[in-house]
């Protein structure tokens, strides 16, 4: 399962846990509590207190798996007729409530080790669990990533306990036996050790408690992850040419096809997903050095009715890079927005007061000056805005935070190396 680990909105670590395509993990999202974000797709529900959606993108792989099963069910049982494709279509919505199952495993160890879901989401390649919390130790990832597959394991179990008790050759009987394959595949597949991966997140904490490095683990996984990218690139048609799944007959050239580019689908999705896991635990090593104080630009206090001239005059000569409007008694009531002073002409400047140009303080764009890492991040995520206020403990005005500060230091964290 692949994680929405973030340092902000631009680029979130989902935890993602695969279905079809094995894709999964219960990783850390690296965020604080959030609503879930638009564009999630349709609610389905709310187990456990957490949304459950289902992508526009599920809909696809339902109707292709209605279609493949039906036209094995055609070889099986020619008897059902057209009536193959409801069958189909009872499996493909089956074995996505067998995915759920297992993202519901995650999700039941997030909150058992208190880690915040946002969301579960079943799409084209299996589901993912946005856990937005990075675990505390080796062992509380082990257990989160192990979950899913063992869950996936237990439900195969469980259908082939079940096929005893049918008739084979029969609709049941195929039924069962395709859930069984097919939870299995998922299983075998999460357990597979790179990121995203469950077994990659497994890896990870095995490293993790081998060197009692985090970053180590990861590195590890990711680059894992990456062959394991490679390998299904390159072994899946090839694995599948040579009839290793047709019993010793080649495929024809349109099933070839098809192999290759579920193959190339899957190696992007496994390629992508190590990378974003390398980034953004890159970008958690370094969270700790994002400090309000020492981003915060130095402000100079300004009435309302002072001239913009004037006021950057003052910000001038004081060396500071910002200014608050503040009332008679000093008391801060808005930020004179950056791009508001780009905007007005130097030759009207003059007779522009510096008041018509400020942001209003809302609730939320006072930040503590001793805010860092992801304090500040869930902080300024709380209240959207482009400009705040940072003051001390008592109140006082230490100066004002541009979010392009913030994202400027984060693409600096980004590229410095790990230690």
């Amino acid at each position: 399962m692949k994680q929405d680990d973030t340092g902000g909105e631009r680029e979130r670590p989902r935890a993602r846990s695969g279905a079809a395509s094995g894709e999964g993990g219960a990783a850390p999202d690296g965020g604080a509590k959030r609503r879930a974000a638009p564009g999630g797709g349709i609610l389905m529900g709310r187990p456990f207190g957490v949304p459950v959606y289902v992508a526009p993108s599920w809909f696809v792989v339902a109707a292709l798996i209605t279609w493949v099963f039906g036209g094995q069910l055609d070889r099986v049982l020619p008897e059902l007729g057209g009536a193959r494709y409801l069958v189909s279509l009872f499996f493909a919505v089956a074995f996505y409530a067998s995915v759920l199952v297992h993202e519901l495993a995650h999700t039941v160890a997030a909150l058992r080790f208190k880690l915040p879901v946002r969301r579960i989401q079943l799409q084209f390649f299996g589901g993912v669990s946005e856990i937005e919390k990075e675990t505390e130790t080796p062992g509380r990832e082990f257990v989160l990533a192990f979950v899913g597959p063992l869950l996936s394991l237990v439900l195969a179990g469980v259908f082939y306990l079940a096929m005893a008790a049918v008739e084979p050759g029969t609709v049941p009987g195929v039924l069962l036996a395709g859930l069984m394959i097919s939870n299995l595949i998922v299983a075998a597949f999460n357990l597979l050790p790179g990121l995203p991966l469950d077994g990659g997140r497994m890896l990870r904490a095995v490293v993790w408690k081998i060197t009692g490095k985090p970053m180590a683990g990861t590195v590890a996984a990711a680059w894992v992850g990456r062959a394991l990218a490679v390998a299904v690139l390159v072994g899946l048609p090839l694995v599948t040419h040579t009839g290793a799944f047709g019993g010793g007959q080649e495929v024809g050239g349109m099933e070839t096809v098809t192999d290759a580019l579920l193959a190339a689908i899957l190696a992007a999705i496994i390629w992508t997903g190590a990378g974003n896991s390398l980034r953004m635990a890159r970008l958690r090593e370094h969270l700790p050095e994002l400090a309000a104080r020492a981003l915060t630009r130095r402000a100079v206090p300004v009435e309302t009715g002072t001239p913009l001239s004037e006021a950057l005059r003052r910000a001038n000569e004081a060396g500071a890079r910002a200014l608050v409007v503040v009332d008679g008694q000093g008391e801060a009531t808005g930020i004179v927005r950056e791009s508001g002073i780009v905007g007005v002409p130097e030759h009207r400047r003059p007779w522009v007061a510096a008041g018509t140009l400020a942001q209003d303080l809302a609730e939320g764009m006072r930040v503590p000056a001793g805010l860092a890492g992801e304090a500040l991040l869930d902080h300024l995520r709380a209240t959207p805005a482009t400009e705040y206020l940072v003051v001390e403990e008592d109140g006082a005005i230490y100066g004002v935070l541009s979010t392009a500060d913030v994202e400027r230091a984060f693409v600096q964290a980004m590229a410095r190396p790990s230690s």
